[in-house]
């Protein structure tokens, strides 16, 4: 057996010395070009030594100055070269320019401009020796690259360099990149328990919201990019993307500044609780698709993530909408954390009342206090009202959830739904409160993970009324 899987893994050497040869002329046939234009671009500029008109000689060498141009502008080359190369063609243009405007003889024109060719190409000439030859120097401004190497079993030729660019990693901006990106801090979106939300926009013309989380506990560097790296590693696509961030330290408190894309539409809060007109527009087949996006991005964090992630502060303004209606869930990990001590597991401060699992009160954290936090969301969302409103003080953290118990218990749970919604399935409205119901159970044990909650709601799980804690 070992022998077969010897002859499997190397290959023949005669096969790997083909390989290498092949290589090497691939290598040759990409570097000779250079040279080649080189000599091309030299001999043109010496053939206008000859026994030609003045008007075809300037034509000549501007065709030349044109051609050097091409060569430092179009190879690869590193930024500094290519600003290097720009502001020396651009001071030779202007010394040919001045010399054809005050010379009184074309031939000092032609002059000017043949040495004005041969010094540019020679500076070409250095670049690229400097530089290797053919590959450039790496460039400072562009993307991370991770060089992978790869070996030829049998082969003495050089090892190949293959290069991947890795585009999704945060990046770690300056306090005055950001600054200039949200035009010092000009247009707040947004404010919550954990920092401000203001709309800024990157170099490209792409929108984002950059957060910023104050806080007078000392935020260790190590600490804050371990937490980064935690975020960084989450890709789904109902989770909101980190970008970039910042940490700031300034006196006594320290600032942390999380740059995400910028959801144009909104958190789901905006839709639900600002008047029935806005209600309007969010029809029941947008909401129960965002009870499904938001259920699948939990199950992700808790379950699918090498590391799980517990998001602790589950509520529609936490939970922002795309153009197409679809939810994507922010504020996940890396904010809680940082806003607190993130060595601490005190959970004062974490959540918000009314959609806080009874449990958190105890510093007692599970994956089953997020699915609570989702099951109260989930009811608003049904409902289109609050499931605690601040005008009334008699109204417990869980008012919504008994009331809507209780309706369906009588059969009359359209009573509570949003009358909102024009269209709505009565038999999806069920399913989808029985889900709720089982998620905001007082005994945590007894709710379901959000594993379980993604089949019911997707119909590979049926589920009955809860009984009442």
């Amino acid at each position: 057996m070992s022998g077969l899987h010897d002859s499997a893994v190397a290959p023949p050497r005669g096969r790997g010395c083909c390989c290498g040869c092949a290589s090497a002329l691939c290598k040759i046939a990409k570097r000779l070009p250079h040279p080649v234009a080189v000599l091309v671009i030299f001999i043109l500029i010496l053939l206008s030594y000859g026994h030609y008109s003045s008007s075809l000689k300037i034509a000549l060498e501007s065709v030349c100055y044109a051609a050097i141009a091409c060569l430092c502008t179009f190879t690869p080359s590193s930024q500094r070269e290519r600003r290097l190369s720009g502001i020396l063609l651009s001071l030779l243009a202007v010394v040919i320019v001045f010399s054809a405007a005050s010379a009184k003889r074309s031939n000092a024109t032609v002059v000017t401009m043949t040495v004005c060719n041969l010094l540019a190409l020679f500076v070409y000439c250095i670049w690229k020796l400097r530089s290797g030859g053919a590959a450039a120097e790496v460039d400072e401004e562009a993307p991370l690259e991770l060089p992978v190497l790869k070996e030829e079993a049998g082969c003495s030729t050089p090892v190949q360099q293959t290069t991947f660019y890795i585009e999704e990693l945060p990046r770690k901006f300056t306090y005055e990149e950001i600054c200039a990106m949200t035009g010092d801090f000009g247009n707040m979106v947004g404010r919550g328990g954990s920092g401000e939300v203001f709309r800024g926009l990157l170099d490209d013309g792409m929108p984002v919201a950059v957060k910023r989380i104050t806080g007078n506990k000392p935020v260790g560097e190590a600490d804050f990019l371990r937490e980064i790296s935690i975020v960084a590693s989450v890709h789904h696509r109902s989770l909101v993307r980190l970008l970039g961030y910042c940490l700031l330290r300034r006196g006594g408190s320290h600032q942390c500044l999380l740059v995400y894309p910028f959801f144009e539409h909104g958190s789901l809060d905006w839709w639900l609780f600002n008047g029935e007109e806005r209600r309007r527009l969010l029809p029941w087949p947008a909401r129960r698709r965002i009870a499904v996006d938001v259920a699948r991005a939990l199950a992700y964090l808790h379950h699918e993530c090498r590391r799980q992630i517990l998001h602790l502060d589950i509520k529609p303004a936490n939970i922002l909408l795309d153009g197409g209606l679809r939810a994507h869930v922010s504020d996940f990990g890396v904010s809680m954390s940082i806003a607190q001590d993130l060595t601490s597991v005190d959970t004062r401060g974490r959540g918000t009342l009314g959609y806080m699992a009874p449990e958190m009160s105890l510093s007692k954290l599970s994956v089953k206090s997020d699915v609570y936090s989702y099951g109260m969301t989930l009811l608003e969302l049904v409902c289109g009202r609050r499931s605690k409103d601040g005008g009334d003080s008699s109204e417990t953290t869980d008012f919504l959830a008994r009331l809507v118990r209780e309706k369906m218990a009588r059969g009359a749970l359209m009573e509570v739904v949003d009358a909102a919604m024009v269209r709505v399935d009565e038999g999806e409205v069920n399913a989808v409160v029985n889900v709720a119901l089982c998620c905001v159970q007082h005994r945590r044990e007894l709710r379901p993970s959000m594993l379980t909650v993604v089949d019911i709601l997707e119909g590979r799980v049926v589920v009955g009324l809860p009984l009442e804690d």
